[in-house]
């Protein structure tokens, strides 16, 4: 795994957000909206999986995973905060996050004895989100007309998530996860999430009033399902996890350690792992 490095991002969030800020797209707007709900509550899920885990290792093989596992909870509790400011500033648009108490009482169900299915909980929920962001980091054009502070805080995010995709993988696969419920666990988040991110779409552009627009499902149809859709472009890559020598390394992140290079002068260094 490459070093992971925890990152301030250097971008002024206490000033409002535009309702349409994504390029004046309604349905792209609401689509990362509804993302961006569920990251609080999913991320500190993540966190105390991936922490759970490191704690259930012998500890003598804690020492191999102790750094990963410090710049995983470091780069996820700062995505946490920071998406919460975010989120506070779309609710003074009238937006509801359904999503968040939802998710909240499922996860807590999830958190049973046996850490192990909160990891492929979790790395199900990684692999999603790489995925997302590779899609986005090779599509710039798509966030070229939001808000620049905005358009730095997603492609931040894109490329840190596709730096950490394997902690919680690799975790699973020291604690003897078995591939069953690996799979089992990532098809079960392919609906809730897909779900659950559509629901609370719909749910933004109703109460924006741009639900039942034209241009809003003409927008829907290209970025989702179109040639460079995100469900078109990232099926085979999803498909690709359910292999049984699978492994989040095996799909690469260039554009993300690109992105990071190039934009530097956006982030202040916390500390690296």
């Amino acid at each position: 795994m490459s070093e992971l490095t925890v990152r301030r991002l250097l971008i002024d969030l206490e000033h409002p957000v535009a309702r349409h800020w994504c390029g004046g797209d309604a349905f792209l707007t609401a689509w990362f909206n509804a993302l961006s709900m569920s990251f609080p509550v999913g991320e500190q899920f993540f966190i105390d999986a991936v922490r759970d885990g490191f704690k259930s290792l012998p500890s003598e093989r804690q020492k191999a995973f102790q750094a990963d596992v410090q710049g995983f909870v470091g780069q996820e509790a700062t995505h946490r905060r920071i998406h919460s400011l975010f989120n506070a500033q779309i609710a003074r648009h009238g937006l509801i996050n359904e999503w968040e108490p939802r998710a909240l009482t499922r996860l807590k169900a999830a958190q049973g004895s046996d850490v192990r299915h909160a990891l492929a909980i979790t790395a199900a929920n990684e692999h999603f989100t790489a995925l997302f962001a590779e899609w986005l980091l090779s599509r710039p054009s798509l966030l070229s007309g939001a808000e620049p502070r905005l358009k730095t805080l997603w492609l931040w995010h894109s490329a840190e998530e596709a730096e950490h995709k394997c902690v919680a993988f690799d975790l699973y696969q020291a604690l003897e996860g078995n591939e069953a419920w690996r799979t089992k666990w990532m098809r079960r988040v392919t609906l809730i999430f897909l779900a659950d991110t559509l629901r609370q779409t719909v749910n933004n552009l109703h109460r924006d009033g741009s639900l039942w627009r034209w241009s809003t499902w003409r927008s829907a149809g290209r970025h989702l399902l179109g040639r460079e859709g995100l469900f078109t472009v990232s099926f085979k890559h999803w498909r690709d996890y359910f292999k049984p020598d699978f492994h989040p390394n095996q799909q690469g992140s260039e554009l993300a350690n690109q992105w990071l290079h190039d934009n530097a002068s956006s982030y202040a260094v916390v500390g690296t792992r």
